[in-house]
C-alpha cells in the first residue's frame, strides 16, 4: 500500500510540470507579437500605428495569440497551483493585448462613425421604399460584409472571450450613441419638453411636425434598424451585451422621437383644420408599428414601444376631440342663409372638409373603431343608418356611419336655416341646391366609397322631392 501510494504521489509532479511547460511555451510564443503592439511602446509602434488598418494579416495573428493565451491561462488555473509567476506574466500580456484591441476598436468605430451618412440615408431609403425585396441590411444602410464590421466583430468576440466585454461595450456605446443623436438632429428631430411645445405658436410647431414626418421613416427603417443590425453582428458572441448596448445607444433617442408625438397631441392651441396634420402623424407611426416592435424587441427597450403606443393613443384622442369639435361647430353655426337660395358657405366648408377627411378614411376607421356617435344629438335614427354598409360588422361600417352622421348634422342644420325663408318655395330651392352640392361632392371624391351608392341614390331622390315641392308651390 505504501509503495503504491508512493508511486501515485511521484506520478503527479510530471503532470503539473507539463502544464507549466505548456504555459511557458505559449507565453514565449505570443509575447513578441503582443508586445510589438503595446500601446505604451511608442518606438515599436511608430512605424505602423494601426494594426487592423495597416497589417490585417498580423491582426489575425494577434487575435490568435490572444485566444491561445486565454486558453492556456484557463487551463493553467484549472490544473496547476504552482504557476503564480507565469499567471502574472500572462495577465500582464493580456492587459497589453486588451488595451491594444480597445484602441483598435475605438479607431475603427471613430473612422466609420457614419456607416450611414446623410446622402446614403436618403438614397437607400428612397430605393428601399420602391423595392420590396431589399434586404434589412440594405435598408439600414449598413453592409454586414464591410471589412470594418468584420474587424469590429472579431475584436469584440476576442475581448468578450477574455472577460473584457464591458470595456469593449463602453467604447461602442459612447461612439454609436453620439451617432444616433447626431443623425436624429440632422433629420430635423429635436428634443423639446412638453411645456416648450405648449408655448410654441402653431406655425412653429407645424414646421417641427413636418420635420418629424420627413425624418421618421429614415429614423426607424434606416437609423435604428441599422444600429440594431450592427449591434447584433458586432456582439454576436454575447446576447446580454448586444441587448444592453443597443438599449444604451438607442433608448433615449427613440423615446424622444416618439415622445414628441404625445406632446404635440396635447397641444392646447389647436383647431379643427389642424386635424389633418395629426392624421398624418398617426398614419406615419402606425405604419411603422411592425418595425418598431421588431427593432425594439428586447425587454430593456420596452419603454420605447410603450412610448410609441402611448403617442398613437394620444393622437387618436386628439383626432376624436377635433371630430367632436367639428360636429359641434356645425350645430352652432349662426350665419344667415343666402337670400337667393344659393349654396350656403357652411355647406361648402363642411363638404370640402369631409372630402379631405375621406382620404384618411382607413385611419379614421382605426381611430373611431370603438367610438359611438354622440347620443346628445336629437337626429333621426333612420337617416343615420342609411349607408348600405351599416349592417356590416366592420371598420368600414363604423367610418361610413360617422361620415353619414356628420353629413346628417349638416343637413339638419340646413333644414333649420331653410325655415328662415319667408318665401316657402325659395326654401325648397335652398334645400335642393345645397343637397345637390352635397351629392356632387360625394360623387366626385372618396366619399362615394365611404358612403356608398345606396346613400347617394337616397339623397338624389330627396333632391328631386325638393324640386317637385318648389314647382308645386310656385
Amino acid at each position: 500500500m505504501r509503495n503504491r501510494s508512493s508511486s501515485s504521489s511521484s506520478a503527479s509532479p510530471p503532470r503539473y510540470t507539463f502544464c507549466e511547460r505548456l504555459f511557458a511555451e505559449t507565453i514565449t510564443t505570443v509575447e513578441p507579437v503582443i508586445r510589438k503592439w503595446d500601446v505604451q511602446a511608442s518606438v515599436t509602434i511608430a512605424r505602423i500605428s494601426y494594426l487592423f488598418r495597416d497589417s490585417p494579416v498580423e491582426a489575425k495573428q494577434f487575435l490568435g495569440c490572444v485566444d491561445d493565451l486565454q486558453r492556456v491561462m484557463v487551463f493553467a488555473v484549472a490544473h496547476s497551483s504552482d504557476s503564480e509567476l507565469l499567471l502574472v506574466r500572462a495577465q500582464t500580456l493580456m492587459q497589453i493585448a486588451m488595451k491594444r484591441l480597445q484602441k483598435e476598436f475605438y479607431t475603427i468605430l471613430s473612422g466609420n462613425r457614419y456607416f450611414l451618412d446623410q446622402e446614403t440615408v436618403s438614397a437607400r431609403s428612397s430605393r428601399a421604399s420602391s423595392q420590396s425585396t431589399v434586404s434589412d441590411s440594405e435598408v439600414a444602410g449598413i453592409s454586414i460584409s464591410d471589412p470594418s464590421v468584420a474587424d469590429l466583430k472579431a475584436i469584440a468576440t476576442c475581448m468578450i472571450g477574455a472577460g473584457y466585454g464591458k470595456e469593449c461595450a463602453k467604447v461602442y456605446n459612447i461612439i454609436r450613441k453620439s451617432v444616433i443623436d447626431e443623425t436624429l438632429y440632422h433629420l430635423g428631430i429635436e428634443k423639446f419638453s412638453s411645456s416648450q411645445i405648449q408655448k410654441m405658436d402653431w406655425e412653429i410647431l407645424e414646421r417641427k411636425i413636418l420635420n418629424w414626418q420627413s425624418g421618421i421613416r429614415i429614423a426607424v427603417r434606416t437609423l435604428f434598424l441599422g444600429e440594431r443590425i450592427l449591434c447584433d453582428e458586432v456582439f454576436s458572441a454575447s446576447d446580454h451585451i448586444r441587448e444592453s448596448c443597443f438599449a444604451e445607444i438607442s433608448k433615449d433617442g427613440a423615446i424622444n422621437l416618439f415622445g414628441f408625438l404625445e406632446s404635440a397631441a396635447k397641444y392646447k392651441k389647436t383647431s379643427i383644420e389642424k386635424m389633418f396634420r395629426y392624421l398624418d402623424l398617426y398614419e406615419a407611426v402606425s405604419d411603422l408599428s411592425p418595425e418598431i416592435e421588431s427593432i425594439f424587441s428586447f425587454d430593456s427597450t420596452a419603454a420605447v414601444k410603450s412610448q410609441a403606443a402611448t403617442s398613437v393613443s394620444k393622437l387618436g384622442d386628439a383626432v376624436r376631440a377635433m371630430l367632436s369639435e367639428f360636429e359641434a361647430a356645425i350645430q352652432k353655426d349662426s350665419t344667415k342663409s343666402p337670400p337667393s337660395g344659393a349654396i350656403h358657405p357652411l355647406t361648402r366648408y363642411v363638404m370640402n372638409f369631409l372630402v379631405f377627411l375621406a382620404d384618411y378614411s382607413g385611419t379614421v376607421s382605426e381611430i373611431i373603431a370603438d367610438w359611438l356617435p354622440s347620443s346628445q344629438s336629437p337626429l333621426p335614427e333612420s337617416y343615420f343608418s342609411s349607408p348600405s354598409s351599416m349592417n356590416d360588422d366592420s371598420g368600414a361600417s363604423t367610418v361610413s356611419a360617422k361620415f353619414a352622421w356628420l353629413v346628417l348634422v349638416l343637413l339638419c342644420k340646413l333644414d333649420s336655416k331653410a325655415r328662415h325663408y319667408r318665401d316657402v318655395p325659395l326654401s325648397y330651392v335652398f334645400l335642393a341646391n345645397n343637397l345637390n352640392y352635397v351629392v356632387s361632392k360625394v360623387r366626385s371624391s372618396n366619399l362615394s366609397l365611404v358612403l356608398g351608392s345606396d346613400w347617394i341614390s337616397k339623397q338624389e331622390v330627396k333632391v328631386k322631392q325638393f324640386i317637385a315641392n318648389y314647382e308645386r308651390l310656385s
